[in-house]
């Protein structure tokens, strides 16, 4: 067995329906098996995808398990030579597992590789090459140096921008979202640690691949990451998981150094954290008292395929109220499509939707990353599902 894809779900079955249709595309003639590790959803995902996909092996747990022991599960269960942890909030490129395991098979000295993960509305999202959080990198992450000075050596170390981004090099950290791993590695320095909830966890298995003398690439394959569809970064579960991981990390490997050094540090995570709960209290309290309620311009939606395609989102556009246009093409003939785009004003939302039968996912990405634009995101239809996948919603 050449890979072992493992993907945990909580919640987000539409999104896992679509990052395994990606699957079906990138692993065509790779010996392998993915794994669905279902954490207690509530939407029936267990079902959904059991009935869709026989061939995936789903583990269905009876609690939240929690990112890293869900994966352990599976990893246990496994016979890869390499295993990828990925996503549920994710698509792949059709070559890009293909060139990832190419790259792996010929530098043994890799024990794990992420790639080059894009945001929706098409930006490289920054957390495609890390550097381990230290002392001094997290300082400078906490305190701003790194977004003000984010090609430097020292001061963006955290997300590494002075690397390219067209090349393979060495990096310290591999997102989790996208994180090939080769089996005799795991083997050695061990599995995830079961002390992270969510979070945290990729941070310190890359820690340990390294300790235990491996190297770690980024490697500028594409994936499209719509970025913690089964979490919410506004809630206080986020904020509490999140801070706890860096404080979990920091008391494993860096307990060791001083005391002049460790309660600065120590103290600047739970003002963070602090903060970012005030910060959230303040919000929620002036918007149940309409002090900050502001109607936003109501998103548009270009859908851009086949015939099939457009005909379909037609009446979901006039069922559903959408403010639509309509393109014909596919990704041999979509210059249309991003004239279209640029006619729109920026600042309003706007979500181009791709025909996933005329549209390669590599494509898809290759389009919006020509686009680029904060106001304009992507979205999917599959005339299978019928489905209409965003980063903020799904539309049947």
């Amino acid at each position: 067995m050449k890979l072992s894809v493992i993907i945990v779900n909580y919640n987000v079955k539409y999104y896992v329906e679509q990052c395994l249709d990606s699957l079906g595309r990138a692993l065509d003639g790779i010996e392998s098996e993915i794994f669905v590790v279902d954490n207690h959803s509530k939407d029936d995902s267990v079902g959904y995808i059991t009935r869709r996909f026989k061939n995936v092996a789903v583990i269905d747990c009876n609690h939240n398990l929690g990112f890293a022991r869900a994966n352990n599960i599976a990893i246990r269960q496994s016979a890869g030579e390499y295993v990828l942890l990925l996503n549920p909030d994710t698509f792949v490129g059709e070559d890009t597992i293909r060139n990832v395991l190419a790259f792996m098979d010929l530098h043994p000295a890799a024990g794990g590789a992420g790639v080059r993960m894009y945001n929706p509305d098409g930006t490289r999202a920054l957390e495609s090459r890390r550097g381990l959080p230290t002392p001094m990198t997290s300082f400078y992450k906490m305190f701003g140096l790194c977004a003000r000075f984010p090609q430097s050596r020292t001061f963006g170390r955290y997300y590494m921008g002075y690397l390219s981004w067209e090349e393979p090099v060495c990096i310290e950290v591999i997102s989790g979202a996208f994180c090939l791993l080769r089996r005799e590695a795991l083997d050695k320095v061990g599995l995830l640690d079961e002390d992270f909830f969510m979070y945290g966890e990729d941070i310190d298995l890359s820690y340990r691949l390294l300790q235990g003398g491996y190297e770690n690439w980024y490697l500028p394959y594409p994936i499209l990451h719509y970025k913690g569809e089964s979490t919410h970064k506004t809630s206080f579960r986020y904020v509490h998981v999140f801070y706890q991981a860096m404080l979990i990390f920091f008391r494993k490997h860096y307990s060791h150094l001083s005391f002049c050094i460790t309660v600065p540090i120590k103290g600047a995570v739970y003002v963070k954290a602090l903060v970012a709960l005030v910060k959230m209290l303040s919000y929620r309290l002036r918007k149940s008292l309409g002090l900050i309620y502001k109607r936003g311009d109501d998103p548009r939606y270009l859908f851009v395929g086949g015939k099939q395609m457009t005909d379909r989102c037609r009446l979901v556009a006039r069922r559903k109220g959408l403010s639509a246009d309509f393109c014909s093409g596919d990704e041999n003939n979509y210059v249309l499509a991003i004239d279209m785009v640029n006619r729109y004003l920026e600042k309003t939302p706007l979500y181009v939707v791709f025909d996933t039968d005329a549209f390669s996912y590599k494509s898809m990405l290759g389009i919006m990353a020509q686009v680029s634009r904060p106001d304009v995101k992507l979205g999917t239809f599959s005339n299978k599902t019928k489905i209409i996948i965003t980063p903020d919603e799904i539309i049947k």
